[in-house]
């Protein structure tokens, strides 16, 4: 399918192709320009009109730097491809194939990503998500473990650190959090306050005594609320829910990659169906044949 939308692409972009060369064509004769060049290497000119400056505001000094950055990238270039001749035989027809593969391949991407773009649709509902969910859940196994989780690093000399260990120890999920975040705003160096959300438990821990945890499953199947400390600080964590690595992911923690998912396989879908219609389109328009 593929080598099919190349030809027909090859067919309508011809015209394109043959205003595109690559190489900066002289001057023709007769025209009053006359060109100024910049820089050689060995019989290869390097013009003044060719250097691409981009219009901008910048002063003089930085328009010339930018100018002999060019000059330099261009020298240093045609250093390397004289060195390249010297040294190895260049097949110069297979580095042309190349060259027009590679020309044929980006009008195709070009073409493909506005036809996808111009046409896809990125609304996602629940209903697609769940649907997908259930139907994949195996391809869900968690890569780590993961946790709904209230955590929060106190400097030891922060004021009424009693009442705040008592509010995150009883803390229900669902119950009044206002108290714990207003708290952990304003003194916590660190703190992680949403109980509805799943985050990687080596996050939570990263830099805190409890990352040398050594059985990090039997701790979160055997504990709920852990304080630690070091020199300078408290850590307070309440676990709420966890998931083992290789159990099956929740859904809402993978909701997004799914979306991804089903919109990466609507642009397949759509590529797939441009390829097809350009196809049909040329063929009963008789624009190729085979010989």
């Amino acid at each position: 399918m593929k080598k099919r939308l190349i030809s027909i692409l090859m067919i309508v972009s011809i015209s394109v192709l043959m205003g595109c060369d690559m190489l900066t064509l002289p001057i023709e004769e007769g025209e009053s320009e006359e060109r100024v060049a910049v820089a050689r290497v060995g019989e290869s000119y390097l013009y003044r009109d060719e250097l691409g400056m981009p219009n901008t505001s910048e002063n003089a000094n930085d328009s010339a730097d930018i100018a002999r950055k060019y000059v330099d990238s261009w020298i240093g270039k045609q250093l390397l491809i004289n060195k390249a001749n010297e040294v190895i035989e260049i097949d110069q027809a297979q580095i042309e194939r190349r060259v027009r593969d590679y020309r044929y391949a980006l009008i195709i991407h070009e073409y493909e990503k506005y036809w996808i773009e111009d046409r896809l649709s990125k609304d996602v509902s629940e209903e697609e998500i769940l649907s997908y969910y259930e139907e994949k859940k195996d391809n869900f196994l968690l890569k780590q473990n993961i946790v709904k989780c209230l955590f929060a690093q106190v400097p030891k000399e922060a004021p009424r650190i009693s009442d705040f260990r008592r509010q995150v120890r009883s803390f229900k999920q669902g119950g009044d959090i206002e108290d714990i975040r207003s708290y952990a705003f304003r003194f916590a160096v660190k703190s992680f306050t949403e109980d509805s959300i799943w985050i990687n438990f080596d996050d939570v821990t990263l830099n805190t005594p409890l990352a040398s945890i050594p059985n990090k499953v039997q701790f979160l199947r055997t504990n709920d609320f852990v304080e630690s400390s070091d020199d300078t600080h408290v850590y307070f964590l309440k676990l709420l829910e966890y998931k083992i690595s290789d159990e099956v992911s929740p859904l809402e923690f993978i909701s997004d990659d799914i979306k991804n998912i089903i919109i990466n396989k609507r642009k397949v879908d759509l590529k797939r169906a441009l390829e097809d219609s350009i196809y049909q389109e040329a063929l009963e328009n008789e624009i190729f044949e085979i010989y």
